[in-house]
């Protein structure tokens, strides 16, 4: 990844807080093609908007997204990415699809320091992988509610934490919000 836009603002040596926003792909459909070119179904355009409804009126927006480079994945931020007031610079990485969870801490630890927030957009199992790993305390019902749900299509995470990308690890964080749009 290449150097991007910075958060500007904090003092040299300051702890920044950073905030990691997780976005399941929207619901997909079946048709035959490969798991990997699987578009999203009519209710997954619908969901995958309300999700970019409910990210600008719930929180800043991020700095960077990194998007898995399935069909699915990538129809989901288009629709998702409308709705916010300013579009983040886009890395569209391979490494998202099939992540395990090893994977997806190893490029969190590769954002560079300058990044203040990001948003992930990817798949499960995965994705619901990483936000309960990175929460080691939770605000409000959070977690629980998260969990109950499996992390369903167009679920939203927010996951807070303090400290540079490479600090990135499990029980870091703290989640601040957990959204899905039939919960």
């Amino acid at each position: 990844m290449s150097a991007v836009v910075s958060s500007g603002g904090t003092a040299p040596g300051t702890p920044e807080s950073h905030r990691i926003v997780l976005l399941r792909h929207a619901k997909a459909d079946w048709p035959d093609v490969s798991d990997h070119d699987r578009p999203l179904a009519d209710r997954g355009r619908m969901d995958a908007a309300a999700a970019g409804s409910w990210l600008a009126s719930h929180e800043p927006s991020p700095d960077l997204a990194l998007c898995s480079t399935a069909v699915r994945t990538r129809e989901t931020w288009k629709l998702a990415v409308q709705e916010l007031p300013e579009r983040p610079r886009t890395v569209y990485e391979e490494r998202l699809y099939e992540a395990s969870l090893g994977d997806l801490f190893a490029l969190l630890n590769e954002v560079p320091d300058d990044v203040g927030d990001v948003l992930v957009i990817g798949h499960n199992p995965g994705t619901h992988a990483l936000a309960d790993a990175l929460s080691g305390s939770a605000e409000g019902d959070a977690l629980n509610r998260m969990n109950r749900s499996g992390f369903p299509t167009s679920g939203v995470a927010v996951v807070e934490f303090t400290g540079s990308w490479k600090s990135v690890e499990h029980g870091v964080g703290t989640l601040k919000a957990f959204w899905a749009p039939h919960e």
